[in-house]
């Protein structure tokens, strides 16, 4: 346990280190010289810690604009935050999630070399809160042991591998055929997002085609549009809140000035998460072609969501609006519902939003962009309240997993267990192996359409 924990933990759990070790075999294999591996690995490795530190900085300006929902508005209920209940979960399901995620992450590995689906997910955050959400929903449902591992180490692995191929057609179209895959598990609000804006946003202009006039020619910079509309919905929050709402961060200093920082500090995170994904692309493409060549023929990279941000900025903030809209809406939903009133997290909607947009957006412009990530706001509003019953005492807990592929795989998870275990077995095996058929055909019929489209331009 003690290894599988180091791994788990010390590696497969450090994105920058994971992502850089992967650089560093696909390097080896593509025989570079010894200058070239060392460069390529730690930029790599530099660009995931800078990437990663940008988010940090997202997330922590995003928590006084929550407060200022919360506590401006008198709401109380369930927050969605990945990161507070895994830290709840490890308690009781540290060694099982461990083990999950090492033998899920091989699972993925023998998928990608065997299957047409040759995906390796390398967001190891993500991979480490789809073992804890599995790991709680067997547990809680009595599969325990060597039964809850396995069990959970298939579902992830085959989840980790499918998910990613199954928006890669979309992905495709997002960064104009990019060599790299999306590997974050909100992918079924991505793809409803995708076809949505596919259904609605016919003639839909894209939202970088916005028109400015040229007196605020400053607008066309996303990074600024961006910032000052953080700074008007900090701003407006603030007042509407007063300084109460958020007095436990302001530390004294006047609330007004307190959230024009933050908005402006949300800003700068953006920035350096651009600055982090541009350093990524540009080494771990090339590298990545030794494990494709050497190791997982074909194989193709699955990043975290922010990789997709530079290839629409506006979307990724018409996104967070539009799916917190949604979010607010589905709020109000769950009463009649007879569901737990879930508030919505700002960071959830902001990525999962954000990324929701750039889909949306692809496929429908503007409108995609906006109805696409309104519907991802409900999706993880709902679904994430669904998963409270499946989650034993921790439903209990005043918060949840945010994504909507944690929530709907444990809900999936949790159904198969109250089947008994060797109903678990039986379910798990035949929906993974349809899952995997299902990943298989997306990946042919794309490849398909990619041949088709070249030769017709030859």
């Amino acid at each position: 346990m003690a290894v599988i924990h180091f791994i788990v933990h010390e590696i497969l759990d450090q994105a920058p280190l994971l992502v850089g070790l992967i650089a560093l075999i696909g390097l080896i294999a593509l025989r570079k010289s010894f200058s070239e591996i060392v460069t390529g690995t730690l930029k790599v490795i530099v660009g995931f810690l800078i990437l990663s530190g940008g988010a940090n900085i997202i997330v922590g300006a995003l928590a006084p604009l929550g407060n200022l929902v919360q506590s401006g508005f008198h709401l109380h209920g369930v927050i969605p935050t990945n990161e507070a209940i895994v830290g709840v979960a490890q308690k009781a399901f540290g060694a099982q999630t461990a083990v999950i995620m090492g033998l899920g992450f091989v699972v993925n590995l023998l998928l990608a070399r065997f299957t047409r689906a040759k995906f390796i997910f390398l967001t190891g955050h993500h991979l480490f809160f789809m073992a804890t959400v599995l790991a709680v929903v067997l547990g809680s449902a009595g599969i325990t042991g060597t039964h809850q591992t396995i069990l959970g180490a298939i579902l992830a692995g085959t989840v980790s591998t499918a998910m990613p191929a199954l928006v890669h057609p979309f992905t495709k179209k997002v960064t104009g055929g990019a060599e790299f895959a999306l590997g974050h598990f909100n992918t079924l609000g991505y793809i409803t997002a995708a076809a949505l804006g596919k259904l609605v946003g016919k003639n839909s202009r894209t939202t970088e085609e916005i028109k400015v006039s040229p007196k605020f020619g400053f607008l066309r910079d996303s990074l600024v549009m961006t910032t000052l509309t953080m700074v008007v919905l900090y701003l407006i929050l603030a007042i509407v809140a007063g300084p109460k709402a958020i007095a436990s961060y302001t530390q004294g200093s006047n609330y007004i000035m307190y959230a024009l920082t933050q908005a402006l500090t949300f800003g700068a995170g953006i920035a350096v998460v651009l600055m982090g994904v541009r350093m990524i692309l540009a080494e771990i493409i090339p590298a990545f072609q030794g494990i494709a060549q050497k190791i997982v023929p074909n194989a193709v990279p699955a990043l975290d969501c922010p990789t997709v941000f530079p290839f629409a900025p506006t979307a990724v903030l018409v996104g967070f609006i539009a799916s917190l809209i949604g979010g607010i809406i589905g709020m109000f939903l769950m009463g009649p519902l007879g569901l737990a009133l879930i508030i919505p997290g700002m960071v959830p909607h902001f990525f999962d939003g954000g990324t929701a947009g750039v889909y949306g957006n692809a496929t429908g412009g503007r409108r995609g962009a906006m109805i696409g990530a309104f519907v991802n706001g409900l999706l993880i509003t709902v679904l994430p309240a669904l998963l409270l019953a499946f989650m034993g005492s921790l439903g209990l807990a005043n918060t949840t997993f945010g994504d909507s592929d944690f929530c709907w795989v444990g809900i999936v998870g949790g159904l198969f267990a109250k089947t008994g275990i060797a109903g678990a077995y039986v379910c798990t095996i035949v929906f993974c192996a349809i899952l995997v058929a299902l990943a298989s055909y997306v990946t042919k019929r794309s490849a398909a359409m990619v041949d088709t489209d070249s030769s017709l331009r030859a």
